[in-house]
């Protein structure tokens, strides 16, 4: 698709994304114990701006935007209102923006699942989540098939990505208008089952990791020392990651696209025989005691040998057990379908979606030939 200068490209009827930016990543307690920076709502309003502009360009006819008492919502709608009352911007164009409301919000991790539903329900092609590893997480049960990107503005963020927004809102408009192909392979899950001994069933589910600790009670909940971690189990860990996945990508990296995940058997690092020094949060490098690492293989369910504990999903504490429980910890591919941002971007490379006629062509080519 080649653009007549100053054209622009077509409103597809029946486009639509989800934004949901989370008020309350980024602010948990690791900013009192290490440097981890805080990430103002002001800024993931004018992350969600961006990926509406860019939306907008490509052609996005409809954007759900979830609200909030934090002010983002309404610094979008603020700043819209603004912009295009401006001489400089009136020309922008924005897609329409329906700002939903939740009958009963609870200001908890139940309202992005909400949100999440709301938009897979109202036949969004993708949607955009502004969070952590908690807040990707709990969108999941939301979102059924529907593809999800994940941009980071938490503490810990293993599983979202850090891109500019406007890329991202590229990507996000490219799958909306059918310009490049949503992503059909589910990603890695753990699903962490605690058997009581009164016959109830608990069940949590992780993006990245899911780490037994000796601490007997949630607390605090986020997790950052490396003296009572015992057993952890990754879906993947990379070299440069953060967070207790970083271990493993230390020890045994492992690919968010590798079949297997990673299982690794964990000592107070004063008696380990080895230890290995990870990132745990932003600006805090903890020695971790190590005794055992392996391959964690999908579909087979992998006991807890901690007796009593409590089990972290995503860096943060939420299952308490004790010796009357069985807990098991089962890698699955039954995760969520996540868009890889270059790969939906080369799409569009490939058909010259963005490319205008009054774009300069490197030396021998024609962009004409190349996009019939």
């Amino acid at each position: 698709m080649i653009l007549e200068r100053g054209d622009d490209l077509p409103v597809v009827p029946g486009s639509a994304i989800g934004i949901i930016p989370n008020p309350m990543s980024g602010r948990d307690i690791r900013r009192i114990v290490s440097q981890a920076s805080v990430f103002p709502n002001t800024e993931k309003a004018s992350m969600v701006l961006r990926i509406l502009r860019s939306a907008g360009t490509l052609g996005v006819e409809r954007v759900l935007l979830s609200t909030d008492t934090f002010g983002i919502a309404a610094g979008v709608q603020r700043e819209m209102t603004r912009l295009a009352n401006a001489r400089s911007t009136a020309h922008l164009r924005w897609p329409k923006v329906e700002f939903l409301e939740l009958d009963h919000p609870t200001g908890t991790a139940a309202d992005t699942t909400a949100y999440a539903r709301i938009m897979a329900d109202q036949c969004s092609a993708a949607v955009v989540l502004l969070g952590g590893d908690g807040t990707m997480r709990a969108a999941v049960p939301g979102l059924g098939d529907t593809p999800m990107l994940a941009l980071s503005t938490g503490t810990n963020n293993a599983f979202p990505i850090m891109i500019e927004a406007t890329v991202a809102g590229m990507a996000l408009g490219m799958i909306a208008v059918g310009a490049a192909a949503a992503p059909t392979t589910r990603g890695k899950m753990l699903h962490v089952q605690v058997r009581r001994a009164d016959g109830r069933v608990d069940h949590e589910v992780a993006l990245v990791d899911a780490c037994v600790s000796t601490a007997v009670d949630i607390g605090s909940r986020a997790l950052w020392t490396g003296t009572s971690l015992r057993e952890l189990y990754c879906t993947f860990g990379e070299p440069h990651g953060i967070g207790l996945s970083s271990i493993v990508g230390r020890l045994m990296p492992t690919h968010r696209r590798d079949r297997h995940g990673a299982a690794v058997l964990l000592d107070d690092p004063a008696r380990a025989g080895h230890t290995v020094l990870a990132p745990l949060a932003p600006g805090l490098l903890q020695p971790v005691g190590v005794r055992e690492v392996g391959e964690l293989l999908p579909d087979r369910p992998h006991p807890v040998r901690e007796p009593r504990g409590t089990v972290a999903v995503d860096g943060e504490r939420e299952i308490e057990f004790g010796p009357d429980d069985t807990v098991t910890v089962t890698l699955r591919h039954d995760g969520p379908r996540v868009i890889d941002v270059p790969t939906a971007l080369s799409a569009s490379t490939a058909r010259s979606t963005l490319l205008s006629r009054s774009s300069t062509p490197g030396p021998g080519r024609n962009p004409e030939k190349e996009s019939s």
